[in-house]
């Protein structure tokens, strides 16, 4: 299939990024890994594959959005005439037949400019990989986004400047909000795509990642929160209210109502959580990781709070922000 390219992008992937790329050769003529600042041989385990290795600049921060592009912008001049892009963090499987399934899509429907299918979490084994699965498990149809593995028309992307390369998280949907804004549309389709292997096995690594989710949504809200559909204002506001406003309300009237008012927030919560268990059963969800959902839907609107705060605060402070990395990060 001489009209995709593939991008990976990695950092310290170890094993994962060699699956990740066995999965992918000899499916197409070109792929290109993007290594940022990797410590495990990960540059050498790929060009002894023989992958084509662009290593990023450590004076410059990392973000995945600055790897894709990097990826993208070598694609196309080790390979000009590539018509599609396939994106793939790492950590993932490309699963036999996806490439051609996609690329039907995109050849059949000159509309539709970025195509994704269904991220399965390879090892959920435990609840923080299971939350994974279940979050991936989106809408067949016509989406506003798409996550980090999905294959691109490259007309499209090179159109709106390809990722924004300053975003530490939420640069997928971002580059959705743009690319649907130059009339192109986004559609997740009933397939196989990737096999994820998330290694997030202690609660501080699902804290973290929740901390960049925030963040995520206060960056996009802030972007594009002024434009028609409101990108994320909906998703943030909840954040403030169930993780700051509430609370802070609930324990200033404590004294004042003898407690009542803890009470009353504790059931709101309880309400909270039953109404995304019903939302979860809507999608044929297993009733177990539909509580299991419902609950850590309710609890991360705290590290959620955190990330927006951090955002704000840069913000105001003019100050970049950095990754949050949450891989490797031991139970303490």
């Amino acid at each position: 299939m001489n009209a995709i390219g593939v991008v990976v992008i990695g950092r310290n992937e170890g094993s994962r990024l060699k699956q990740c790329l066995l999965s992918i050769l000899g499916k197409v003529k070109t792929v290109v890994y993007v290594d940022s600042g990797s410590t495990d041989g990960s540059v050498e385990l790929a060009r002894n594959l023989g992958v084509n290795v662009v290593e990023l600049d450590l004076s410059i921060p990392f973000t995945a959005a600055r790897a894709r592009n990097a990826g993208f912008e070598y694609l196309l001049q080790i390979e000009p005439s590539v018509e599609f892009v396939q994106f793939v963090d790492g950590d993932c499987l490309v699963v036999d037949e996806w490439l051609e399934k996609a690329t039907q899509i995109l050849n059949a429907k000159p509309e539709i400019v970025v195509v994704c299918g269904r991220r399965r979490e390879e090892f959920p084994t435990n609840i923080y990989n299971r939350l994974c699965d279940i979050e991936w498990d989106t809408p067949v149809g016509e989406a506003k986004a798409c996550g980090g593995d999905a294959m691109m028309r490259v007309k499209a992307l090179k159109q709106v400047n390809g990722f924004n390369p300053t975003l530490i998280a939420g640069e997928e949907p971002e580059l959705c909000v743009r690319l649907r804004q130059a009339g192109g549309k986004i559609m997740r389709i009933d397939a196989e795509m990737t096999l994820h292997d998330a290694q997030i096995m202690h609660f501080r690594q699902w804290w973290k990642r929740s901390i960049r989710n925030g963040h995520a949504y206060a960056e996009g809200a802030f972007m594009h929160g002024k434009s028609p559909e409101k990108h994320w204002v909906k998703e943030s506001r909840r954040i403030w209210v169930w993780g700051l406003i509430l609370p802070l309300l609930a324990v200033a009237n404590a004294w004042l109502t003898n407690g009542i008012s803890i009470i009353l927030l504790l059931g709101a919560y309880a309400l909270l959580a039953s109404r995304v268990y019903k939302y979860a059963k809507t999608r044929e969800i297993a009733s177990s990781d539909a509580l299991l959902y419902s609950l850590f839907c309710v609890l991360d609107k705290f590290p959620g709070i955190i990330g927006q705060i951090q955002f704000h605060l840069s913000r105001l402070l003019r100050r970049k922000s950095t990754i949050v990395e949450y891989k490797g990060i031991a139970a303490s």
